[in-house]
């Protein structure tokens, strides 16, 4: 039931910390999961510096999803977009050939406040790396949930326990957020070669063992995996088919390493434009 169990890595973001969880030697990805942060949780004094905020930077080949349990950020890209990224609701945003984006704390530097979620890579199809860059967002209200017993859900992308989100996506997937009370249980449904249950907040018990927060339970396909809170738990579940091998190079996916060279070079020589809602500056491209 159990293939492999991924223990977070702490890392410093100047400002806050995250777990890193994808990709790991021996495990580059879960599906179409590419790349899987844990973000804080953190609680930010008013007047935290510019410095924490994300300053735009680009993307290829890939979707981004940033899901909150706690806090705001505000989302701006090259596509026009200006959205406050809240807890529940989903902002995906599709890189495809190219896009550029800033993550800002706004509302946490004016008044501050706790600062918790997960941020997510998703790699494209080959047949649709090179697409329109695009952004959507869906509200609460928009993605449905299911309920049973203690376990509460709600499925973020793709579709699972009998329902269906209306993110549009590439690959056929699972996301999905799950709250449940001690006690509660959690089949998590075959439908998928690759699939994984990442654990948030609480412990749970899976394959007899306990799992506590910051593992990643990497699940046998074929197998109806089933586990039980042992305490009031957060978990997001993913998976999906896989879309083959992917290059990773700072903020870029590519099934080719001349495709990320090429938009290492665009980057470098100014070629990608900026979000025209954002400041000026942006990161550039670290020194190799």
């Amino acid at each position: 039931m159990l293939e492999q169990v991924i223990e977070q890595r702490r890392r410093d973001l100047g400002g806050f910390e995250v777990g890193r969880i994808l990709p790991v030697a021996g495990r580059r990805m879960v599906g179409p999961f590419v790349f899987f942060d844990h973000m804080g949780p953190v609680d930010f004094p008013p007047g935290i510096p510019r410095s924490v905020d994300v300053r735009p930077h680009p993307h290829i080949g890939l979707s981004t999803v940033t899901y909150l349990f706690d806090g705001e950020i505000m989302h701006r890209d090259s596509v026009g977009s200006e959205q406050a990224i809240r807890p529940g609701a989903v902002n995906w945003m599709t890189a495809g050939r190219g896009i550029t984006h800033s993550e800002r704390f706004e509302k946490a530097r004016a008044a501050g406040g706790r600062m918790h979620g997960i941020q997510a890579w998703v790699a494209l199809p080959k047949k649709d790396e090179e697409i329109e860059p695009s952004f959507v967002h869906h509200g609460t209200d928009r993605l449905p949930a299911f309920e049973d017993g203690g376990l509460w859900g709600r499925v973020l992308a793709g579709e699972a326990f009998g329902v269906k989100a209306p993110v549009p996506v590439h690959s056929p997937m699972l996301y999905a957020h799950c709250e449940l009370q001690i006690g509660a249980r959690l089949a998590v449904p075959a439908i998928h070669p690759e699939r994984a249950i990442y654990v948030a907040a609480g412990s749970v018990e899976l394959d007899g063992r306990v799992h506590d927060a910051g593992r990643m339970l990497v699940l046998a396909p074929g197998v109806v995996a089933g586990l039980v809170a042992l305490t009031p738990a957060t978990l997001m579940l993913l998976g999906g088919e896989p879309v083959g091998p992917r290059f990773i190079d700072w903020n870029f996916v590519s099934s080719s390493k001349e495709r990320i060279e090429q938009a290492k070079a665009d980057w470098r020589a100014g070629r990608m434009k900026l979000p025209d809602l954002d400041d000026a500056e942006f990161i550039p491209l670290p020194a190799e």
